[in-house]
């Protein structure tokens, strides 16, 4: 791939979820690949999810960014939302950095906080290892004891306080959407120990983790969630919160890849 002989394998992988796209313009000597132009690549149909590939540096590090991912509410199978990690995982990266926008349910998580996952609970009822194993790929039951790298989790942190960004921290719980969850649904994900909720990221996490591929992984807290909040919820002011943040977002970021270098 032209691309690739630019700037060589790609060490990180990127992958940037609603209203964050705008990161992967930071990269530099970059080329952009739209997904509708990679054969079996699937496209996003949501607002916020350009559907690119980029392929540049975050500084001196090689770097591989999904600019906008597919969910499974797009009416896509596991494989399809799942497809871009592979591609990442394939081509080479050693560490997988997952963002998203999420709700909050915990009390101080407020609409603009920066969230780093810590551990998440799958009540999307699906799982992208269903079906005959590959064994190239990974083992036909992986652990997830530590599914978000502990080490990756110190960077992020050291990376978010050098930049003066408070990065909280947290559970993410995924329902399948897409529509919002009612508040009894966000009261049993509370009790299950989630912090924030969303419709993404648990099925890439898992596959990375099958792969072998270290994860780090930060929810944008966009408004808070179903029945804690004084309006009814919208994309829309998912979008207009994460444009708020994004700066700073960016800066942790970019934070982030120093360190890896």
């Amino acid at each position: 791939m032209l691309a690739l002989s630019k700037v060589g394998a790609p060490r990180l992988g990127l992958v940037l979820g609603s209203g964050l796209g705008r990161y992967a313009e930071r990269l530099s000597g970059a080329t952009r690949l739209p997904y509708s132009e990679l054969r079996g690549f699937p496209v996003s149909t949501v607002p916020g999810h350009a559907g690119c590939l980029w392929i540049g540096r975050l500084g001196s590090v090689p770097a591989a960014v999904m600019q906008g991912r597919v969910h499974l509410y797009e009416g896509r199978s596991t494989a399809e939302v799942v497809f871009g990690v592979r591609v990442l995982a394939q081509l080479g990266i050693e560490t997988l950095c997952v963002t998203n926008a999420a709700g909050g349910i915990r009390p101080d998580l407020e609409p603009g906080d920066l969230m780093r996952i810590t551990d998440h609970v799958n009540l999307s009822g699906q799982n992208p290892l269903v079906g005959p194993n590959d064994d190239r790929f990974g083992p036909r039951f992986p652990d997830m004891t530590a599914a978000y790298s502990p080490e990756l989790a110190r960077h992020l942190d050291a990376a978010a306080d050098s930049v003066g960004v408070r990065l909280a921290t947290g559970v993410y719980c995924q329902f399948l959407g897409p529509s919002y969850e009612t508040p009894a649904e966000i009261e049993m994900a509370r009790r299950a120990g989630a912090d924030a909720v969303g419709m993404s990221t648990v099925p890439e996490v898992i596959v990375a983790n099958h792969m072998g591929v270290p994860v780090a992984a930060v929810s944008c807290i966009t408004n808070r969630a179903a029945g804690l909040a004084s309006r009814p919820l919208s994309h829309a002011e998912v979008a207009e919160t994460a444009a708020r943040v994004e700066h700073s977002f960016g800066n942790v970021l970019d934070a982030f890849a120093a360190r890896l270098a």
